[in-house]
């Protein structure tokens, strides 16, 4: 009979790595999951001319990835709980690193579509665990930063992928593989950080794929439209530089170098990431419509981008855009967090994150159907149009009735307020429900 001791000496040696550099590590993991999952972003016209693709199967590649995220929420959400966090992120970059090799041997429309799916697979793994894990690994005083820390990854990731695939294939040899191979060399060192982690829970049960319930409290329904329709405009927003604005920069302004259409869809996930960080600066009930009539003004610009074929105009648009999405989305998360009753709080967070990504995939699609029977320039002004319109309605709710939770008009009671400061962290299924917490405390904090 093997002793404790025998036991122990038999286990495999790994590195081990203190908590501080566990956050390190998970937070470089989470950008380059994240970078994986926008790498395709200047390569679609290069994929259109290969395998003679339209415009419309190009935008129908790129949702398919919001399929793997979402089905990724609905089924995996909880599992991080009760196998552990290391896992489900070792699974997540195992994901991230098929996706690439699906891209590396695509010779058609399948394989494409199949490494989008992964790609959200993992993005849905990485989205929630990564940010569990952080606030996890973070001391309890510095679990809100934790929380910007998972978003700037988050976002920062997005931004780089355009950024990083534009420059390697504009002037580096073999286009279409060199990118996926840089991909998969990050994935090393990210995976090797994720293994040498320190675990921050300990299993508590058996894994269950149970999907999530979908829930929103009928006294939280008016907050939760007002919010969901600020957040779906912006998704939608991304969506649109993400997929689409590549054609419009080459077909309409003329635009071909992969390096400048990747660094313009960089400009508006980096004006995303300060759009939520001004949130603490400015109070929660300004900022969601202040966010909506940045989403307006940026869309108008777009407009006029397009119509006139002018360039400038048309970036302008997408970083005003890009503010105004990171701001509004900020600002309804907080909204629909301080509004949620404790026990219903995943599941409206997890409602809420479904939304979203329909709203980057579904109006993508339809913006390329419309493509292909009235062309680029038509699609796109309609798609501004639509979009800007939606954040327009939100304005006009938002002025009529203003947000519970906000900062002006705190709208929990005493005892819930002591409910939600004891409620304990392992209570949270997800990432973003963890992430819903921590948004829910701040806007308890008192302010001077």
């Amino acid at each position: 009979m093997p002793t404790t001791q025998s036991r122990t000496a038999l286990r495999p040696l790994r590195p081990r790595i203190g908590r501080g550099r566990g956050v390190a590590a998970t937070a470089f993991a989470l950008a380059t999951a994240m970078l994986g999952t926008t790498l395709p972003t200047p390569l679609y016209d290069l994929y259109r001319q290969r395998f003679g693709l339209s415009e419309l199967m190009i935008t129908v590649i790129f949702a398919t990835y919001a399929v793997g995220v979402i089905a990724s929420l609905f089924l995996f959400g909880r599992l991080s709980d009760q196998l552990g966090r290391r896992p489900l992120l070792l699974a997540g970059l195992a994901l991230s690193a098929l996706s690439a090799l699906m891209f590396l041997i695509a010779d058609g429309l399948p394989l494409l579509i199949g490494g989008r799916v992964l790609s959200g697979l993992s993005a849905g793994i990485f989205t929630g665990t990564a940010t569990a894990t952080l606030v996890d690994l973070a001391p309890p005083a510095r679990r809100a930063r934790a929380s910007f820390v998972a978003a700037l990854a988050n976002m920062g990731g997005l931004g780089c992928g355009p950024l990083l695939a534009g420059v390697l294939s504009q002037w580096a040899g073999s286009p279409l593989r060199l990118t996926f191979w840089v991909d998969l060399a990050l994935l090393i060192p990210a995976s090797i950080g994720i293994w040498a982690m320190p675990e921050p829970i300990e299993a508590r049960s058996r894994p269950q794929l149970r999907p999530h319930a979908l829930k929103v409290p009928e006294q939280l329904r008016g907050t939760f439209i007002r919010a969901a329709l600020a957040g779906m405009a912006g998704f939608a927003v991304l969506g649109l530089f993400a997929a689409v604005a590549p054609a419009f920069l080459a077909a309409d302004l003329g635009v071909t170098s992969r390096a400048a259409i990747g660094l313009i869809v960089f400009a508006v996930f980096a004006a995303s990431t300060a759009g939520q960080t001004v949130l603490g600066l400015i109070p929660e009930a300004v900022a969601l419509p202040a966010g909506c009539l940045a989403l307006i003004a940026g869309m108008g610009s777009l407009i006029l981008g397009l119509t006139l074929a002018n360039l400038p105009l048309l970036v302008l648009g997408g970083v005003i855009a890009g503010f105004g999405q990171g701001l509004s989305f900020r600002a309804a998360l907080t909204a629909v967090n301080a509004g949620a009753p404790a026990e219903a709080r995943g599941a409206v967070a997890s409602s809420f994150f479904i939304a979203m990504y329909i709203a980057i995939s579904l109006p993508v699609i339809g913006e390329g159907v419309l493509a292909e029977a009235t062309g680029l320039r038509v699609a796109g002004i309609a798609f501004a149009a639509v979009v800007a319109v939606l954040a327009a309605a939100v304005v006009v709710l938002a002025s009529r009735q203003p947000t519970p939770g906000s900062r002006t008009r705190p709208r929990v009671p005493h005892p819930a307020r002591g409910r939600v400061h004891g409620h304990r962290d392992h209570h949270l299924t997800t990432g973003n429900e963890r992430l819903a917490m921590l948004e829910h405390r701040q806007s308890l904090r008192p302010r001077d």
